[in-house]
């Protein structure tokens, strides 16, 4: 509920307080007054996009402010934790707009944006009239009154659910098969490349291993003859010459042994047995580089044919043997992609049905609250002097979604026999009103705790028309708050709080101010209305029957 709306520096306000009540408020003035201003200047506050020049000639800004009550339960607060901004029981926002165009918005004292706003806005306050274009006349909003007239909720969800449910079964289908067709295209090159490899058989580190393998043969090949001709060598003539010596030794020391022989022949004894580890030595390497030359040309073969089949498949040799496992798995998910693809499908055709049925359920829920709907405004437009006008809710097939598979479109006729048509179109000023009243008074029960503005929606009827509209807004204000903006004596009169917008120079300047008018002054601006300028006896006397007939 609005509580109090602050107005600084705004068109011709200057500075303005009010302070609203629960129950039906309503302002009355003469045309031209600044009633359109004060909404103007709430719609402001709450994000609209509306005029673009709203800042008083000569003032450097201008500024709203608007405090609303907020219970618990009210939708505004998850938006106000959904936005990082602090709640409580009250809603302060205020805003600015420079005289260059620049805007800044706070809630609660904290900065925030005008989408901010406006999702705030959609939660406290709806705006009606002739041409309004956010509430009921809006046709993409049929759904969503209908649906809350008809307490549809739960079978929502249960659409939603299902429809998401539908939809990524649809994705897994589409995935799997552009994957298969992705898969197909290149089958003939997935099995054959998959044939070589499994007939190759690449092991991860065989390369290196091959390639060092290599390199000793080749090696071995080019040292082995130097080896074994050292070995010859030390085999046979080191050997022979080293004994030869030994033995002519042997024969000087038996004719003499006083020469000094001992020494020498000691170390040529420890030659000897040098020599002969010297000769294992070298056997042992030749027997080491003893190979089989086809085993070097079979170790050439395979790192040919490796490093051959890598680059053929733009790979590293070492990459072989995951890239092999790669295309054995994706010609595993084409030989299982049918299968794959065919539970898919299954799956999808269950997700389908369970949504058909959950929509089908949801379309029926709304037809019969439809008629229930229908009923009910026609019966409220009785009162309202339309007893030969037709109210229908139009429910069509659609294309599915997640809200089910209606259209809905609000369509009237204002005369027996005369074709139906939109809501917002078929119908004149006067009658728009009417309809749109008392559509809104059959809705007022679905738990909505928006405060409702009506700007002149009263145009064009008067008398008992005008009669029957007041005591609707009346009505329509008990358990919460309702603003009405008219020029019709007979509304004024119903309202439980009255302010009169009026226009006065100061300074040369004209402003607008609202006043508050206690039950003597209400008598004379309703008597003002039913007479004009002149005020007569008759119409004091009107105005007062107005105030005190029966509500």
């Amino acid at each position: 509920m609005l509580r109090t709306l602050e107005i600084r520096d705004m068109l011709i306000i200057d500075h303005l307080e009010l302070s609203f009540q629960p129950g039906l408020n309503v302002l009355t003035g003469e045309t031209g007054a600044g009633k359109s201003i004060l909404l103007d200047s709430l719609g402001f506050v709450l994000g609209w996009r509306g005029r673009a020049e709203l800042v008083r000639q000569g003032a450097a800004q201008g500024e709203v402010t608007a405090e609303f009550d907020l219970p618990d339960a009210h939708p505004a607060h998850e938006i106000l934790e959904e936005a990082g901004l602090p709640g409580g029981d009250t809603l302060l926002l205020r805003r600015i707009n420079t005289a260059d165009g620049r805007k800044t918005a706070w809630v609660n004292d904290r900065r925030c944006s005008g989408e901010v706003l406006r999702a705030l806005s959609a939660t406290l306050l709806e705006l009606h009239g002739q041409h309004d274009d956010r509430g009921l006349l809006n046709p993409r909003g049929h759904r969503n009154i209908l649906d809350s007239f008809a307490q549809t909720q739960d079978l929502l969800v249960d659409v939603r659910r299902c429809w998401t449910a539908a939809a990524k079964a649809q994705k897994s289908v589409d995935d799997t098969r552009a994957a298969l067709e992705a898969v197909r295209a290149e089958e003939e090159f997935l099995r054959h490349a998959v044939a070589e490899l499994d007939q190759l058989n690449p092991e991860a580190g065989e390369d290196e291993a091959l390639d060092t393998q290599r390199r000793q043969m080749q090696g071995a090949e080019r040292v082995r003859g130097d080896i074994t001709r050292a070995h010859s060598l030390l085999s046979d003539s080191a050997e022979s010459a080293l004994g030869d010596a030994q033995r002519w030794l042997d024969g000087v020391r038996d004719i003499s042994d006083d020469i000094g022989l001992d020494a020498p022949m000691a170390a040529l004894a420890r030659a000897m047995i040098e020599l002969g580890d010297a000769q294992d030595g070298v056997a042992q390497i030749l027997d080491a580089l003893d190979f089989n030359p086809l085993d070097l040309e079979a170790c050439e073969e395979r790192l040919f044919a490796l490093r051959g089949l890598a680059r053929k498949h733009n790979v590293l040799p070492d990459e072989l043997a995951t890239y092999g496992d790669t295309l054995r798995e994706k010609l595993h998910a084409l030989d299982a992609g049918d299968q794959n693809l065919a539970e898919q499908e299954a799956a999808l055709a269950k997700a389908r049905a369970a949504y058909e049925a959950a929509a089908e359920t949801l379309s029926m829920q709304r037809h019969q609250r439809a008629a229930v709907l229908d009923s009910a405004v026609m019966h409220e437009l009785a009162p309202l002097k339309m007893e030969r006008a037709v109210f229908k809710t139009e429910i069509t097939p659609a294309e599915p979604g997640p809200d089910g598979i209606d259209a809905i479109a609000f369509t009237v006729a204002t005369n027996p026999g005369a074709p139906s048509g939109a809501l917002n179109k078929i119908a004149s000023g006067g009658e728009l009103s009417r309809f749109l009243l008392a559509l809104k008074v059959c809705l007022r029960g679905d738990g909505d705790a928006k405060t409702l503005i009506f700007d002149e929606i009263d145009r064009g009827v008067g008398g008992a028309t005008a009669d029957a509209v007041g005591r609707r807004l009346r009505a329509l204000a008990q358990g919460g708050q309702v603003l009405v903006v008219t020029h019709s004596p007979q509304v004024a009169a119903q309202g439980a709080f009255h302010w009169r917008v009026q226009k006065q120079v100061v300074d040369g300047a004209t402003l607008s101010q609202v006043v508050p008018l206690p039950e003597g002054e209400r008598v004379d601006e309703i008597a003002r209305m039913v007479a004009g300028d002149t005020i007569t006896k008759e119409a004091r006397g009107a105005a007062k029957a107005l105030l005190t007939a029966e509500t």
